[in-house]
């Protein structure tokens, strides 16, 4: 955007424009706090704002300017709940918005920008630098100081910042110069400085569900004014629904599916569009399957995906998995039952098939999609193929059972804590004996005041080892007895 000086002005009051040539043309000018004074700037190049709105994507002109009109997060959003208070009280402190792609945490910073009194200023950190932080920093402190009308400064995609960028916002934030509001898809605690994460609250927006996006897209075909309501466009519920499941939790993604599926169709004699099954399918470059995360067949796929591993069926919870992927469904979920299935089925019959599952889940995330289905795939064949054992998995809840029934064991007093001045004469760890100071590093003594047993190892894989050390322990213990 190109900018005109008209010069610098000392005064608040703009009048002093009111007879530039270019202001006469009817040119629109704003006002700037630069580094270097105070300068009134004519834009020589205003788009107009009906028209720029006109060509925006359907996901930006659709963008909501009320709470009422939010959709989702309601956790965050709901009646009486913390952030909802402070928005609507003109009370926002600094905040840190984390979340997946288009769950409304920039919506969200833009409704703040209509209800709040605060100016809003928004950069985005892909482009931004450290020049054009102070430079906004600079007018808060100046619009502060004029009129004293606080700065709301929303960063979007915050975590681009690096260290340095972020700390020249920490004193101005700490000081209250600005009230700064970031969006990030990354875990805030990992990609911002600490200094700016204890000084701003943290609300973190999870992935909309199916409802929510059939919402915004029907409001989106209804409304003639943002959306597409001049296009007549009738719809097939199962066509929303599929762009809703396949987007998954993205509304940004389903509203720009829409709006390609809705725009391209040739509307019929009437004028009206039909936006059907086979227009969702191919405005979103994917073909219906039967599953679905609201009904039975998004319960049914994973429990066929389980029970695969667990068979020891490789190339059935291969298939199960593709087609988890290929509809749409959440990898953090996907993977979160590989590890799951991990420590239940396999358990110590094959301790390393918890560790692969568990880097499966942190290298998914990290990596995304479509690369994630690579390690994925890779924990999933090692599960099924890997020996069998739920004896850790059976011990836990027959333990818990005792526990929940009543069954609450006090600790024997020779393991209660000893170090403090008084435990001797209580008779705390007195009579504790080091297990390193015998030999095989094992010595007998009582660890519960019971003899219940909970771990059964089996004689499959490694865990056929744990078996033969315990059988070992407890020949010794008789023979020492004996």
């Amino acid at each position: 955007m190109r900018m005109y000086v008209l010069g610098v002005i000392a005064e608040e009051n703009s009048k002093h424009l009111r007879g530039h040539p270019l202001c006469e043309n009817g040119f629109k000018y704003r006002r700037y706090y630069g580094t270097r004074g105070e300068f009134y700037y004519m834009d020589l190049f205003l788009k107009d704002t009906k028209t720029e709105a006109k060509h925006a994507p359907l996901s930006v002109r659709m963008r909501p300017h009320t709470l009422d009109e939010f959709c989702g997060q309601q956790h965050l959003l709901g009646e009486g709940k913390l952030l909802r208070r402070a928005i609507e009280a003109d009370r926002v402190t600094s905040l840190i918005f984390y979340g997946p792609s288009g769950t409304g945490k920039t919506a969200l910073a833009h409704v703040v920008s209509k209800v709040t009194k605060a100016h809003f200023h928004q950069i985005n950190a892909v482009s931004s630098n450290v020049l054009e932080v102070r430079d906004a920093i600079k007018a808060a402190k100046d619009r502060i100081r004029l009129d004293g009308r606080r700065t709301i400064l929303f960063v979007d995609e915050i975590h681009r910042f690096n260290k340095a960028q972020q700390d020249v916002l920490m004193p101005d934030v700490e000081d209250g110069n600005i009230i700064l509001i970031g969006s990030t898809t990354h875990n805030p605690f990992f990609s911002i400085i600490s200094a700016l994460i204890s000084r701003s609250q943290i609300f973190e927006f999870k992935s909309l569900d199916a409802d929510d996006i059939i919402s915004i897209m029907k409001r989106a075909i209804k409304d003639k004014d943002k959306g597409l309501g001049r296009y007549k466009a009738v719809y097939d519920d199962k066509a929303l629904r599929h762009i809703a499941v396949i987007c998954d939790g993205d509304a940004r993604r389903a509203l720009n599916a829409l709006e390609v599926g809705v725009v391209t169709t040739k509307p019929d004699k009437k004028g009206v569009i039909d936006f059907t099954m086979k227009a969702a399918e191919e405005s979103i470059q994917k073909k219906a399957v039967v599953y679905d995360k609201d009904e039975g067949g998004h319960y049914d796929t994973i429990s066929a995906f389980i029970k695969s591993m667990r068979g020891s069926d490789p190339d059935a919870a291969l298939y199960w998995l593709a087609k988890m992927l290929y509809a749409g469904e959440d990898t953090r979920f996907i993977a979160r039952r590989i590890v799951i299935c991990a420590a239940e089925d396999v358990g110590n019959a094959d301790p390393q098939a918890l560790i692969l599952a568990n880097a499966a889940l942190q290298i998914s995330e990290f990596v995304g999609m479509p690369e994630a289905r690579i390690p994925l795939a890779q924990a999933t064949v090692y599960i099924a193929c890997a020996p069998k054992s739920n004896a850790a998995y059976m011990g836990i809840e027959k333990a818990t059972e005792d526990v929940e029934s009543g069954r609450t064991l006090d600790v024997p007093d020779h393991l209660k804590v000893g170090s403090y001045k008084g435990a001797e004469e209580l008779g705390r760890g007195q009579g504790y004996k080091y297990a390193h100071d015998y030999k095989g590093h094992y010595v007998k003594q009582e660890y519960k005041k019971s003899n219940t047993k909970y771990y059964f190892p089996t004689d499959i894989g490694y865990e056929k080892k744990i078996k033969e050390r315990l059988d070992e322990l407890e020949k010794r213990v008789v023979e020492e007895d004996g």
